[in-house]
């Protein structure tokens, strides 16, 4: 019988120490250890799992030079969605492991359905925008063949939907409201890892999804599904699958309070890909983010459409987050900027409102920008530009439900509430960019050109850039180069 070895382990990164400490001496958060039990002979031995008949994982391995490596030449699989594929860096690369988290309701399982259905070829409004080059399952399901895009979408592909928190009736209910009830998707109601295991071996199918994999246990771990052991045995195994088998999976992950995906961070680690799912109520677009990827940018955002039939694909984003305005009609605190995502151009408005403090201390409120930022951007307004904010209420809005992380958003925010203070409009069809420094000095950003032209292309006559921006549009802009923020400020009407 194995010696059984007591140990606690951090639910929130997956250290584990000898003995139970207040605090985790690895990321150092309170109150987060648990006590584990296991066979000492295992405890940094991964479980080797069985699938028809073949052991994966658990091998002895051997060192081999990085030049004598065998190429990977399998291409992407795309999955029919371009918004999708433009994140994951061109399609689903075989035998990855994908983490996907979001709020509870935004529409994670909807995408994941559209996507396998795509794949399977029976959803008739699946998006081909982006499904370009060649598709090749995996050398352990392709027998040496090779599809083409076109091939794929055709004939389609064998995909598996594992849903671990509904039947496989409910699962059917909203494949149905989605448009396709009658497709020949794969689905699987089950939370046991080795029967999951056991039927993407009998299937190998190309792409896996397990929704969710806090449902998700093994036989031979006793906690509970959803704890910190059951979601590091499950995932590590469920990634071993992948790697051996040749088959992409996709966990669906939950989502803390703060916003960041439930469970150790081990969980992220030793996935490809981590994508994060945005958006509320509020508002019908939905962001799909990428926060690590190992086979492409992290720089590049999938936006999308909730409407009754699901999610659409938004390929032109700037239409969507401007609205239109009466000519002739300007309003003080209301600017517009172009914010750069990966290869795409956002053209997004910063409005910011200003009012006497009423109680107290003046308040900041800031919706969809750093907050802290903003802070910093009101001192330098105050030391350098001379503006009186110090007594004022200061409100910062983004608008669209955009979270704008762009440093070239400084001068806009700092234009839009000066405009606001001194209740001077800014020109009509004008875009503001530039990094604004301490000394209230506007710095020059990245991807000028690029941002200038799609201003041009929706119809803004000028631009207020930094005075060391080099390049920049067709020629048709009117383009106020300024050094300090105070030119900026003295360009308002």
């Amino acid at each position: 019988m194995a010696k059984v070895k007591t140990f606690f382990l951090c639910r929130n990164c997956g250290a584990m120490h000898p003995k139970w400490m207040g605090k985790c001496g690895e990321c150092g958060a309170w109150d987060s250890l648990e006590e584990m039990q296991k066979g000492t002979e295992d405890l940094h031995k991964p479980k080797a799992l069985t699938v028809e008949g073949e052991i994966i994982g658990g091998g002895e391995g051997e060192a081999v030079a990085i030049g004598d490596v065998t190429p990977m030449e399998v291409a992407r699989v795309s999955t029919g969605i371009g918004e999708l594929n433009r994140v994951l860096g061109g399609g689903v690369v075989p035998g990855s492991a994908i983490l996907l988290g979001g709020e509870p309701g935004i529409g994670k399982s909807t995408l994941l359905l559209q996507a396998l259905a795509s794949m399977a070829g029976d959803d008739p409004s699946r998006d081909r925008k982006g499904a370009t080059g060649t598709v090749s399952p995996p050398p352990s399901l392709s027998h040496g063949r090779s599809l083409t895009v076109a091939a794929q979408i055709a004939t389609g592909v064998e995909v598996l939907y594992v849903t671990s928190e509904e039947s496989a009736q409910q699962t059917q209910l909203r494949a149905k409201r989605l448009g396709f009830g009658g497709s020949r998707l794969k689905v699987l109601a089950e939370t046991n890892l080795e029967k999951i295991a056991g039927v993407i071996g009998r299937m190998r199918p190309v792409l896996v999804v397990v929704d969710s994999v806090q449902m998700i246990y093994s036989p031979g771990n006793p906690s509970a599904p959803g704890s910190v052991s059951q979601l590091r045995d499950c995932c590590t195994e469920l990634v071993y699958l992948a790697k051996a088998s040749g088959t992409a999976v996709c966990l669906v992950g939950h989502v803390t309070k703060e916003g960041v995906l439930a469970g150790p961070k081990l969980v992220e680690h030793i996935v490809d890909t981590v994508l994060y799912f945005e958006g509320d109520s509020h508002h019908d677009h939905r962001i799909v983010r990428a926060a690590k990827n190992r086979f492409g940018t992290t720089l590049e955002i999938g936006l999308f459409r909730m409407t009754g039939a699901g999610l659409e694909g938004i390929e032109d984003a700037s239409t969507l987050l401007l609205e239109p305005h009466e000519a002739g009609n300007r309003t003080a605190g209301s600017v517009i900027t172009a914010a750069l995502q990966g290869t795409r151009v956002l053209m997004v408005e910063v409005q910011a409102l200003t009012t006497d403090a009423m109680l107290g201390s003046a308040k900041r409120k800031v919706s969809g920008a750093d907050a802290s930022r903003v802070a910093m951007i009101i001192a330098v307004l105050e030391k350098r530009a001379g503006l009186r904010l110090v007594d004022q209420d200061v409100f910062v809005n983004v608008v669209g439900g955009i979270k704008l992380m762009d440093p070239s958003a400084d001068a806009a925010i700092a234009l839009a509430i000066a405009s606001a203070h001194m209740n001077r409009a800014v020109p009509e069809g004008t875009v503001v960019l530039g990094e604004l420094g301490l000394l209230g000095e506007l710095r020059s950003v990245a991807q000028v050109g690029q941002r200038v032209t799609e201003a041009e292309r929706l119809g803004f006559s000028r631009a207020i850039l930094p005075a060391r921006t080099k390049g920049g549009g067709n020629g048709g802009m009117r383009q106020h180069l300024c050094r300090r923020i105070e030119q900026a400020i003295e360009l308002l009407g």
